[in-house]
């Protein structure tokens, strides 16, 4: 089965018309819908999904789903969304479904997150890689251009008429809104202004390079998303201990110390430390908690295997 996972963004032919011309096999199409501005800009992507709910079945026969997200600017959230989707998708047709991400649409955020999230389940499920794909497809043409040249000449236009016409409020009103229009257009391009997301105008996209993470250190990775930083090794080899029902011994507190060096800065990344005296608080990085937001509706198997 090839499914499509298609993020809804401002664009149609980008996200179905590849498809078409290159005849590919395309079974099911997940599209994905959130909302992006003003209310406008949100019944118009409405508006696109829809139009691309019915023409993926009519042109392609395929069965079509449309999913939420409910925030397009919160990557870490964006990210585990991708995640569980990509692998629900692989697991569903486990014997030889192939999965596509078109990335072409949608903001930034959500594309990246997305192709992130499929190149990191390609390094954790490393036999299915080929198995799953990411593709951008590039436009023939821009509108916006051609709408500013558009706009120029409307002005002309109504400069034209405004100079015959005897009540020229309504005129002068279309003119003004017009000229403003462009101005913007000619000094700022595309877009306006940068919009503060949680507190910052920044959303700053981590480098998520998955590895594979073995049983004893996927319990630490889960014990530290729930209980937070740790002022030392040793507190979090105590709740370790206390987790696993083994007892806290000098030989366990030593295996607790190699396998968070393997996951930390020189090793995995997914895990932070800050020198603190004489010892370590130790946290997870942002692609630490990626990892175990990603990872945390999915089987835990580290309770599961021998850990020693």
């Amino acid at each position: 089965m090839q499914t499509h996972i298609v993020p809804v963004g401002f664009d149609y032919d980008r996200l179905i018309a590849p498809l078409v011309r290159e005849q590919m096999d395309v079974d099911r199409v997940i599209l994905l819908e959130g909302d992006m501005g003003s209310q406008a800009n949100v019944e118009y992507s409405r508006n696109l999904a829809a139009k691309l709910e019915t023409d993926f079945q009519n042109l392609l026969g395929a069965e079509t789903e449309r999913f939420t997200i409910e925030d397009v600017y919160d990557y870490d959230e964006a990210f585990e969304q991708a995640f569980d989707l990509i692998n629900k998708e692989l697991d569903h047709d486990a014997a030889d479904g192939e999965v596509w991400v078109n990335i072409s649409a949608m903001p930034r955020t959500v594309s990246f997150a997305f192709a992130t999230a499929a190149h990191s389940i390609m390094v954790e499920r490393q036999g299915e890689r080929d198995r799953i794909h990411t593709y951008y497809t590039v436009p023939e043409k821009y509108l916006e251009t051609e709408l500013a040249e558009e706009l120029r000449r409307q002005i002309q236009l109504l400069e034209d008429v405004q100079e015959t016409e005897t009540d020229s409020e309504r005129i002068d009103e279309r003119l003004a809104s017009a000229r403003q229009l462009l101005s913007e257009f000619d000094e700022r391009g595309t877009t306006i202004g940068a919009k503060e997301i949680d507190g910052s105008h920044i959303v700053e996209l981590p480098v998520a390079l998955f590895s594979s993470v073995e049983p004893f250190e996927e319990v630490i990775l889960f014990t530290l998303g729930e209980h937070g930083e740790f002022a030392s090794i040793s507190e979090l080899a105590q709740q370790l201990a206390r987790e696993l029902g083994e007892e806290y011994t000098d030989s366990f507190r030593s295996k607790v110390i190699y396998n968070v060096d393997r996951l930390g800065p020189g090793g995995k990344g997914y895990i932070e430390q800050e020198d603190h005296g004489k010892s370590y608080r130790t946290r997870l990085s942002r692609i630490g908690e990626l990892w175990v937001r990603a990872h945390s509706g999915r089987e835990r198997t580290g309770r599961e295997f021998d850990l020693s």
